[in-house]
């Protein structure tokens, strides 16, 4: 069976809390003697999974940064693995209009971390994401996402602009960011079934991802900066679709 790990409180107590059966091994700092590293030791206790106390270091040394905050756990990957027709064939079952979140070749993982977070955040039903040529799910993207990357399916696809006629043959309207969009985000009406569509740090959307969108639009700038991290972006087109369907 697949593992992979997980670490931070964020990510370890957010899977404890919705899937405990999924894991398979929990890891505490025998430094970490505090409030929330106590929460983690009475809820596994409660749960009736093992801890184990190590050094700092060991930590350290199994997921390749210090920024693990002395918590790590050992889960099943499997449970992880989501194709896109699952996830459009259960949008019929939710209460409001499709939403997703679709990043064309993130690079960085705390980027790819700090969309799943804004993803989850806004009430979006999935990212999707190209298999090539973009970050994986690592520990740091999980570690960032602070419980979000167990809560919003995260879809690799082989072809992404496969997946977006995909998305559009479904009845999702397509919408790009993009800065030479001559439509602003805020002048169109979010409130029907919606793929955002984001570009990589720097790149933007690519040639074929832009041909593919419905619709191109772009964040207003009023300074001098001349474009936004991919996260920040994301959340202003996740929570401007999150306004309009909450007027």
């Amino acid at each position: 069976m697949a593992e992979r790990l997980i670490y931070g409180f964020h990510a370890v107590l957010g899977r404890l809390r919705r899937d405990p059966e999924s894991v398979f091994g929990l890891y505490v700092s025998g430094l970490r003697h505090d409030a929330r590293a106590r929460e983690v030791l009475e809820l596994a206790e409660t749960l009736g999974l093992k801890v184990t106390r190590v050094d700092h270091q060991r930590l350290d040394s199994m997921v390749g940064t210090r920024r693990h905050q002395g918590v790590l756990a050992r889960i099943d990957a499997s449970q992880r693995m989501a194709v896109l027709d699952d996830v459009l064939e259960s949008l019929p079952s939710f209460s409001e209009p499709a939403f997703l979140l679709v990043l064309d070749g993130v690079q960085d993982p705390h980027n790819l971390g700090a969309c799943l977070r804004v993803a989850d955040a806004a009430g979006a039903h999935a990212v999707v994401a190209p298999k090539d040529r973009a970050v994986s799910l690592n520990a740091t993207a999980i570690k960032v996402a602070s419980g979000a990357a167990d809560a919003v399916p995260y879809i690799t696809v082989t072809n992404l602009a496969r997946a977006l006629e995909q998305m559009k043959k479904a009845g999702i309207w397509v919408i790009g960011a993009a800065g030479e969009a001559e439509k602003s985000l805020f002048d169109i009406d979010l409130k029907g079934p919606i793929a955002w569509v984001l570009g990589a740090e720097g790149d933007g959307l690519r040639r074929l991802t832009c041909a593919t969108c419905d619709e191109l639009a772009h964040i207003p700038m009023q300074g001098s900066v001349g474009s936004l991290n991919v996260s920040v972006a994301s959340g202003i087109c996740l929570f401007e679709t999150f306004r309009q369907r909450n007027i």
